[in-house]
C-alpha cells in the first residue's frame, strides 16, 4: 500500500469533514482504520495517523503563515 497518496486521501477527506476531523482528534488510528477499510496492523495504522496528522497540522500551520502575509 503507497502509504503516502492514502495519507493524501484521507487527508483531503478528513479536512473537509468537520465531524470526521473531530473524530480524527480524539482517535486518529480509528478513524484512518475505517476510512482505509483493509484490516491493517495495529503498527501501520498508527503510522498512517502520524502521516495524516502531520500534513493536516502543516497545511493549517501553512496557511495561518500565508494569511499572515496576505496569501492562501
Amino acid at each position: 500500500m503507497d502509504f503516502k497518496a492514502k495519507a493524501t486521501e484521507l487527508v483531503e477527506k478528513i479536512k473537509n469533514d468537520p465531524a470526521l476531523l473531530a473524530q480524527f482528534r480524539e482517535d486518529p488510528v480509528a478513524v484512518v482504520e475505517k476510512l482505509v477499510g483493509v484490516d491493517l496492523p495495529e503498527e501501520q495504522l498508527r503510522q498512517a495517523a502520524e502521516l495524516v496528522k502531520a500534513k493536516i497540522d502543516l497545511d493549517k500551520a501553512s496557511n495561518l503563515l500565508g494569511g499572515l502575509f496576505g496569501k492562501k
